[in-house]
């Protein structure tokens, strides 16, 4: 009998540790002496689960424009908010939120008003509308890469993420 509640006491003991580890929260690290919206790197503790997200791509915001023109998917900015707003709609489907993201890659092609560089800066004003926020201040860790195109001649912008359920 004394035998059992030891090792009934063991097992309990041992979920308990395990059961703390899998609470633990995903730890975001900054970049130091840096306020850049992005984390510098992010822990996922074991037991987590992770989500990949396609590439989301912009939606139309001029109806009246040419189909597939860069006129009908705005610039980048523009279509930086439209992508991000997508990504929020999947991961509310995934019951999921903006702040479960862990990570980012963004494909941005040249603008050809920019004469044909990528508009970082519009992707910026886009991105900090939704990341690194009063609201939401969870930081992904993220690339940016130029591409030579995307699917569609008018898309400036597509994105990926990967989130993490909480």
């Amino acid at each position: 009998m004394k035998k059992m509640r030891i090792g009934a006491a063991t097992l309990v003991a041992g979920l308990m540790i395990a059961g703390s580890a899998l609470a633990q929260d995903v730890v975001r690290h900054k970049i130091p002496n840096s306020d850049f919206p992005i984390a510098q790197a992010v822990e996922v503790p074991a037991g987590k689960t992770t989500v990949y997200v396609s590439g989301a791509v912009p939606s139309v915001v001029d109806e009246k424009a040419e189909k597939g023109s860069l006129a009908a998917y705005g610039d980048t900015k523009t279509q930086t908010e439209t992508v991000l707003k997508s990504i929020e709609k999947t991961l509310t489907g995934l019951n999921l939120k903006m702040s479960d993201v862990i990570k980012m890659q963004v494909f941005l092609v040249g603008d050809p008003a920019k004469d044909g560089k990528m508009d970082f800066s519009g992707f910026m004003e886009g991105y900090t509308q939704f990341f690194g926020t009063k609201e939401q201040p969870n930081l992904p860790t993220r690339s940016v890469f130029q591409v030579a195109g995307l699917a569609a001649p008018g898309f400036l912008v597509e994105i990926e993420v990967t989130a993490v359920r909480p």
